[in-house]
């Protein structure tokens, strides 16, 4: 085994946080602000990368940094390892809510595909990268589900899923067509891509977004249906406007009271 063997246990429903037991000299490396509380004897360190170590030069380190800052994530990861001599515990929460799942990459062929935004943490020698596309299409086209990091290694890693996961298995050739957003994850055996929803009624007035994401099997795939894109925007919607001047959301005048109200210029 490369990477370190974990034990861990997922606590709670809606917000949930998974608590993982290090034996002396084990590690986890997570996401920044993602940590949630830690035994004593725990060392916790900002890594330069993912901590891996499948690459000690000072390039390896760069290039292993640098594949997340194309993912939009930060140059530094946190490790925490376990400096005592007895079993120490150490637990990270959900950013919003929704499901922590574990993946076992030993039972996944060594690799899975997971959003960007996904990733929680993992055992230390767990490699957090860029899956890179071939295809000019998705690069394009694909938006917010384009961009994938890809998670190597034989240890295991959390990804977390916004609202109700879905968990799907795939045979071969069975086609699962996914809002982009809605992705958490998948196996590396499914093959993916972009595709056009046509149709200029759809284009204009269907009101989702204009590309979606055809899994093909086999494999397994999981799906969220709350996408932190999709909470964002609405939380955003429903935000006051008008200079904080809030007119409630029952309020009968609603969007037009601002535009009545008196401090508004034109």
């Amino acid at each position: 085994m490369n990477a370190h063997e974990i034990d861990y246990e997922i606590y709670g429903e809606e917000m949930q946080y998974v608590e993982i037991e290090l034996d002396p000299q084990e590690a986890v490396v997570a996401e920044a602000g993602t940590f949630m509380m830690m035994d004593t004897d725990i060392q916790m360190n900002t890594i330069f990368g993912d901590g891996s170590n499948q690459d000690n030069s000072v390039l390896g380190k760069i290039f292993s940094a640098g594949k997340r800052v194309l993912t939009g994530e930060s140059l530094f990861m946190t490790s925490f390892l376990n400096v005592g001599q007895g079993k120490k515990q150490v637990s990270f929460a959900s950013p919003y809510p929704g499901k922590i799942v574990p993946i076992d990459l030993s039972e996944k062929g060594g690799k899975f595909i997971c959003q960007k935004d996904a990733f929680l943490c993992a055992a230390k020698g767990v490699s957090v990268g860029i899956e890179f596309s071939k295809r000019l299409g998705r690069g394009f086209f694909g938006g917010e589900g384009f961009i994938m990091q890809k998670l190597e290694g034989d240890g295991l890693a959390f990804v977390h899923a916004g609202g109700t996961m879905a968990k799907k298995v795939l045979g071969p050739g069975e086609v699962l067509k996914v809002d982009t957003g809605c992705i958490v994850g998948f196996s590396q055996t499914v093959d993916y891509n972009i595709e056009f929803i046509g149709g200029i009624r759809n284009t204009v007035f269907g009101g989702e977004g204009l590309f979606f994401a055809t899994l093909r099997g086999p494999g397994t795939v999981y799906i969220q249906s709350l996408p932190f894109s999709r909470l964002a925007s609405r939380v955003w919607a429903a935000a006051p406007k008008g200079g904080g001047k809030d007119k409630g959301e029952g309020s009968i005048l609603g969007g037009l009271g601002d535009l009545l109200d008196g401090d508004n210029r034109f």
